[in-house]
């Protein structure tokens, strides 16, 4: 596989084969508010780590395929919050966003979102206010015009009631990929790729008014080289000050080759302070692709990872660490696994006392290909990038284990990760895979999986933690047993 991995910005999207992992990047055409009351979660079960505390599924008003892509806990964590892409009645995908008691797992409310268009709608990230009174979902939405907009939808946290909805096009159509809210409640920022009169991808970061949906700036970042640029993640420093987006910018055409590019902004003017790239070891076909990025506790340090072509033309985990003051590099470490093969970071957490940074993806472990991947995951000193552990989860199939998303539990002692894992290899048939992990030491403390009812592809594609990090949260889509694919989401107890 060394070097095969196109870049997927604007390919062509197969809704019937959507994951996280596959085709994320689908193509573009030529009043107050009364928060959530607190509740325990689930104790009587958390004596018990790893016990599954509830599973709930959402099916659609289209009985076609639900597709859940982010997740998050309110702040009390008394309710869970998911959202992706849900087929409606007509076959093309809604926003579908469901909230869940944390406790029990009743469904409080289920609301659905479908363009002026009625065409494809597909919500990819998801937010909620400090005070636990709004909940923000955004993604793209299929316009009249014949391409997708930034679409950006507040809901009242405890009734799901509509707030606001907000639209950001493009000369030639926009995907908005990530959320964040800032830490005073007061906005709300959005990032993705927006294609403007050039022809070619900016990262476009808008910020909105969270209680009225005003847009209140927009800023572009168009690499040197002047061609496709594609945002992918998005962090907000701890006071609220500063906006971080990371993704992927061209050197050349049609991208051959690529760099991480990570971007500051002012919060409140959306004016750029700086902008770093990182450029991996090798001399051609040097694609650079980052997917998650993270702020220490102290907003001192950001932290990028994704993947990186390496010197023997294979992907590497490639994590970087840039001084929130300026964007100076600090230090990068790269990670090749036992079989000197592809290696994919998709998620990253930072220890709340913001000593260690923790990475995780999937990791050739022998044999050739995307049929031998582990879980590969991986603690670093933040001050240092000194690798302190890693450590790694075959499954049972020993064939393709997918890691996806990563959380670290609020007290700090454990690391969470989830995906996706083989029952046999050559199968194609998949669990949820969700593992527990010591966060000083690597040891693994327990680990998980889910095989929903309809005995096929379960893929989890999110993680969420309470905010007390007793209980975690995954989701993403599963086999019903006549209902087609589903949301799934599952609670379990950390400790």
């Amino acid at each position: 596989m060394g070097g095969s991995r196109a870049r997927s910005a604007f390919v062509s999207l197969s809704l019937a084969t959507l994951s996280l992992a596959g085709a994320h990047r689908p193509a573009l055409a030529v009043g107050s508010r009364v928060p959530l009351r607190p509740r325990s979660v689930a104790r009587s079960a958390r004596a018990t780590p790893g016990a599954k505390l509830w599973a709930k599924r959402y099916n659609g008003v289209g009985q076609g395929r639900d597709d859940a892509y982010a997740s998050v806990v309110s702040p009390d964590g008394s309710a869970v919050f998911v959202t992706g892409r849900s087929e409606g009645s007509n076959g093309d995908g809604d926003y579908a966003t469901v909230a869940y008691d944390a406790s029990t797992g009743a469904k409080l409310w289920a609301k659905r979102f479908d363009g002026s268009a009625n065409n494809d709608d597909v919500a990819r990230a998801v937010g909620v206010s400090p005070d636990g009174a709004a909940v923000f979902v955004t993604g793209y939405s299929w316009a009249s015009p014949g391409q997708y907009e930034y679409v950006t939808v507040a809901y009242d946290a405890s009734t799901g009631a509509k707030l606001w909805g907000k639209r950001h096009s493009d000369v030639f159509g926009a995907l908005a990929y990530a959320l964040g809210v800032s830490s005073d409640g007061s906005m709300v920022f959005v990032t993705g790729a927006g294609i403007g009169s050039s022809g070619l991808e900016d990262y476009v970061t808008v910020a909105y008014n969270a209680t009225t949906g005003a847009q209140l700036w927009v800023s572009r970042y168009d690499g040197p080289a002047g061609l496709e640029d594609s945002a992918l993640a998005l962090g907000v420093s701890p006071d609220g000050s500063t906006v971080f987006v990371t993704g992927d910018s061209c050197k050349d055409y049609p991208c051959g080759d690529s760099d991480y590019a990570t971007v500051a902004y002012g919060a409140l003017a959306g004016n750029q302070l700086w902008a770093s790239r990182y450029d991996g070891p090798a001399d051609v076909n040097s694609l650079d692709d980052t997917s998650a990025i993270g702020v220490t506790p102290d907003g001192s340090t950001v932290i990028v990872t994704g993947s990186s072509i390496g010197s023997t033309n294979d992907y590497d985990y490639a994590t970087v660490a840039y001084a929130a003051a300026g964007g100076g590099q600090l230090w990068v470490r790269r990670y090749d696994g036992p079989a000197s093969g592809d290696d994919n970071a998709h998620g990253l957490g930072v220890s709340p006392d913001g000593l260690r940074a923790f990475v995780t993806g999937a990791s050739g472990g022998g044999g050739s290909g995307y049929s031998y991947l582990d879980y590969a995951t991986i603690a670093y000193d933040v001050y240092t990038g000194a690798q302190v552990w890693v450590k790694r989860y075959d499954g049972a199939g020993h064939g393709e284990d997918q890691a996806t998303a990563l959380g670290v539990s609020a007290s700090g002692p454990t690391v969470l990760v989830t995906g996706y894992s083989d029952t046999g290899f050559g199968t194609d048939l998949y669990d949820y895979a969700t593992v527990a992990y010591d966060a000083s030491t690597g040891t693994k403390l327990w680990a998980k999986r889910y095989n929903g009812p309809g005995n096929g592809a379960d893929q989890a594609h999110a993680l969420a933690m309470a905010s007390g990090g007793s209980t975690v949260f995954v989701t993403g889509t599963s086999l019903g047993s006549s209902s087609g694919f589903d949301y799934a989401t599952v609670a379990y107890s950390v400790i």
